[in-house]
């Protein structure tokens, strides 16, 4: 016998999946939470709002969570969240806007910079990336006269800056467009 029980093996398996779902069910709470102090506490009118409802329960998450993140946003917490945005410019002059939920605006700059640094991004001036994107709502287009054609390599190093970010934790989703 190996010594390991089968139960000790589900408690480390469960350990881990609960863990994922904590760190999943937290962004999303962030999330509702934001839509929900900026626009109002209904989903009815408030798009972004049932667009992260919705995004919620496709994930299974409780409905007293979603309560609570409402609740939070329209004034019932003590957590100051806020949305950030940030650009950059990657290989080959590749525009990168980034877009995040925090509590601490100059921690999160600080570790997003020394992240794009690191791995040879240069961080752009707040605004100056922003007339390659049209906004609509909270998502973030390219625009069509801003496409540049880039080689194998250089795309190479840009999903390597795309996977790196998407790890940290104080980013809630990264989009590319690669035609």
């Amino acid at each position: 016998m190996s010594g390991h029980s089968k139960w000790s093996t589900i408690k480390h398996k469960k350990a881990a999946t609960d863990a994922k779902r904590g760190q999943i069910f937290s962004k999303l709470s962030k999330a509702i939470t934001i839509a929900a102090k900026e626009k109002g506490s209904a989903p009815e009118t408030n798009p972004t709002l049932r667009d992260a409802i919705d995004r919620a329960k496709a994930l299974n998450m409780p409905n007293d969570n979603i309560e609570r993140a409402i609740q939070k946003g329209v004034g019932g917490g003590d957590e100051k969240l806020e949305t950030v945005v940030f650009g950059a410019y990657g290989p080959g002059g590749v525009a990168i806007i980034m877009t995040g939920i925090t509590d601490n605006n100059n921690r999160t700059s600080n570790e997003i910079k020394h992240l794009l640094v690191k791995n040879n991004v240069k961080w752009a001036s707040p605004g100056s990336v922003a007339w390659a994107f049209s906004r609509d709502g909270d998502v973030w287009t390219p625009q069509e006269y801003s496409m540049i054609e880039i080689d194998d390599e250089q795309k190479e190093k840009l999903a390597h800056v795309v996977e790196i970010l998407d790890d940290h934790d104080d980013i809630q989703e990264i989009f590319t467009n690669e035609k």
